[in-house]
């Protein structure tokens, strides 16, 4: 058997070609106290059950990682598949949409889940350290499979993907396709919660803040409102996977769909116009959203249904009332945190909201981020009894913003990009990396960064989402999805060559990068000119009616 030379954690040594992963990482810690969960082999994240071929430098990849923890979430939702597979093989369970630390997940035609059953049956498989396989399927083989356990969502990417032979992974008798890395055993799987969630399950997991436990639940109506609406969207557009969506671009199908798509979104957004209107007090709209949730464009396609039913919108964006950069708060790295509420002209801005509000005329601030300095417009603005603001910003949702305005008139929108199309029944789309992709893109785009830039910043992006985004969604009136169930088909070509710019030395980013190139390799590109000019898209795709954004 040829010998290969490998470099693990930093240390170089020998082993036969073909050696699986988990034999040649070396854990001398107590087995769960931080265990590897998966290894870096040159740069690409693999499972530890996966075997290496040719030299190669391998990089522990840590449980209590972002990524380790990520193949656990990965793995726990492959059991619970597994465990209903085992106990009701004649129905199917389908992985929906992320609801705070858990996903949700419904068997097709709602029936009902035997929640105490499928407990048990992962419990057991835990405790008997069930193991989970890597298998290698021809094409007949994988499609016979899909037809035989009725998994018509798999069934269907298989016939627009077109590969001879595709990798699955096997727990008992349960198989499904294998798309990033799963832990090599099921005993790390300590803490978990499976509850019933509405007409479902809620499968929960351990909060990348505490790790080492579950948090209370807390609920999200409002999130779970606009998942069922999207999923009724989903059933009008005849898209309930990606397989579907593939196979109406050959079909030609796909203007039309996209054509269904905006009209959707633009009635939704139309809806919202309309409850403001009906409100009767409101003087202030305050929209917010995660980055790359499209605020910007949502905040002007807005205003447009605004002035249709008879207001004049006034956009303010909270970006132009930051402080001088010198009195910017510190974060515990000692950098300049401007994520946090008080790196704004909290002063500044509540006086000029206020002012407007009683019918005062104002020179709003504008603020440069080229000489981080704020000016004043010549012309001075002021509302009449038609005017409506409509601030935009990050901490719109915060109600120590301005909390000298009367709620009566406030109203508040949450905007985010909440992918609904699945791979298949039991592989979900993250709608983090849809707004990974939407971010890179329009980096490139407007600030010429590549996708290293953006992909290594993205950490700091999520910490400022966790404490200054999310914690106040539930403060919303309404929310809104602005992910378009079309728009991953556009998104292909213009992450693809960006993604594959990043090279191994870029350690996370890379593994980050092959991984999305991995999941856009399931998705056939849409061209871009299908693509209308006041589509909430363009802001970063480009082309936008509404110029440069």
């Amino acid at each position: 058997m040829k010998r290969i030379t490998l470099e693990i954690d930093g240390k170089i040594a020998e082993a036969e070609n073909g050696t699986r992963i988990q034999s040649l990482i070396s854990d001398n810690r107590d087995y769960m106290d931080n265990p590897i969960a998966a290894a870096k082999v040159n740069g690409r994240v693999m499972s530890l059950m996966e075997r290496i071929t040719g030299n190669a430098k391998i990089e522990s990849v840590p449980l209590i990682s972002p990524i380790g923890k990520r193949v656990y979430r990965k793995t726990l939702c492959f059991l619970l598949s597994y465990a209903s597979a085992v106990i009701r093989p004649e129905r199917t369970l389908i992985i929906g949409h992320s609801l705070g630390d858990g996903f949700y997940f419904h068997y097709r035609n709602n029936e009902k889940p035997d929640t105490e059953l499928l407990i048990r049956t992962m419990n057991k498989a835990i405790a008997d350290d069930l193991p989970i396989e890597l298998v290698d399927l021809t094409a007949d083989e994988a499609m016979e499979y899909a037809r035989s356990k009725g998994l018509d969502e798999t069934e269907s990417l298989l016939n627009t993907i077109n590969r001879s032979s595709y990798r699955f992974a096997r727990l008992g008798t349960c198989l499904e396709m294998y798309y990033e890395p799963l832990l090599p055993s099921l005993r790390y799987l300590e803490l978990w919660e499976l509850r019933e969630y509405k007409d479902g399950l809620l499968l929960r997991y351990p909060q990348s803040r505490n790790p080492y436990s579950l948090m209370p639940f807390t609920d999200n109506p409002l999130l779970f409102s606009v998942f069922n609406e999207n999923k009724e969207y989903a059933r009008i557009l005849g898209i309930s996977s990606m397989g579907n969506l593939n196979a109406k671009i050959p079909s030609g199908d796909i203007q039309k769909t996209i054509m269904l798509s905006e009209a959707l979104q633009r009635r939704r957004i139309s809806d919202i116009s309309r409850m403001i209107k009906d409100k009767g007090s409101v003087k202030a709209v305050f929209i917010a959203g995660p980055s790359s949730s499209g605020k910007t464009t949502f905040s002007l396609k807005l205003s447009d249904e605004l002035r249709v039913d008879g207001f004049e919108p006034l956009k303010i964006s909270l970006d132009d009332y930051y402080l001088p950069t010198e009195q910017v708060p510190l974060d515990e790295n000692g950098e300049r945190d401007f994520e946090v509420l008080e790196s704004l002209n909290l002063e500044l801005l509540r006086k000029q909201l206020t002012s407007l509000i009683k019918g005062e005329e104002v020179h709003l601030a504008s603020f440069s981020f080229r000489t981080k300095k704020t000016t004043f417009s010549d012309e001075a603005v002021k509302m009449n009894e038609r005017t409506i603001l409509v601030v935009e910003g990050i901490h719109g949702l915060n109600p120590d913003l301005i909390p000298s305005l009367p709620k009566e008139n406030i109203f508040r929108v949450y905007i985010s990009a909440l992918t609904e199309v699945n791979l298949d029944t039991r592989s979900r789309i993250s709608t983090t990396d849809n707004r990974i992709l939407r971010r890179m893109i329009r980096d490139n785009r407007t600030r010429g960064f590549d996708a290293n830039e953006t992909l290594s910043r993205w950490p700091s992006v999520e910490r400022g989402e966790k404490n200054h985004i999310f914690p106040f969604q539930n403060n919303a009136d309404v929310m809104i999805n602005s992910a378009l169930e079309y728009e991953l088909g556009v998104i292909k070509p213009y992450a693809v060559p960006l993604l594959r710019s990043v090279k191994k030395e870029c350690g996370d980013a890379y593994a980050t990068a092959q991984r999305l190139l991995d999941f856009l390799d399931l998705i056939a590109p849409i061209p871009s000119e299908f693509v209308p000019a006041d589509s909430l898209l363009r802001e970063f795709i480009g082309g936008s009616v509404y110029g440069a954004i």
